[in-house]
């Protein structure tokens, strides 16, 4: 692989990482989910589980990125907004399907794991047995 081509692949995948990380999708959806722009507070009631420094980082990230905007609201209630920016725009399509596509099939998924793990512990428990005869 030629060294260009190693660099084109090592910031796709930071990228990547970026978008489809643990927290990333959850909120650009939760953005997508509010016609593309939220106060902080929305999106961290929107986002189970996260943190407030965790959201913080992620949206910083996001606005490094180029694909959120950050903005200052001075009216009342004062507040922070973030939106997206047309780059941002253009993730909405692959972020819904996505989203919907996990939605859709996450039963299917759960059961794919659960099955492949229940083979697993009858291989090993054979295993197990094998080797306790084998002594």
């Amino acid at each position: 692989m030629s060294k260009a081509i190693e660099m084109s692949v090592r910031v796709d995948r930071v990228l990547v990482d970026q978008i489809a990380g643990r927290w990333h999708l959850l909120i650009l959806y939760a953005l997508c989910d509010h016609q593309g722009k939220a106060r902080f507070n929305a999106l961290k009631r929107f986002v189970p589980g996260i943190s407030q420094k965790t959201l913080t980082q992620c949206l910083r990230q996001l606005e490094r990125s180029g694909l959120v905007a950050r903005r200052v609201l001075t009216d009342s209630p004062l507040g922070v907004e973030y939106s997206f920016t047309p780059l941002g725009d253009t993730l909405e399509t692959p972020v819904m399907a996505l989203y919907n596509w996990t939605r859709q099939y996450s039963a299917a998924v759960r059961t794919a794991q659960e099955a492949y793990d229940a083979d697993r512990r009858r291989k090993e428990s054979r295993l197990a047995k094998r080797l306790l005869q084998d002594r």
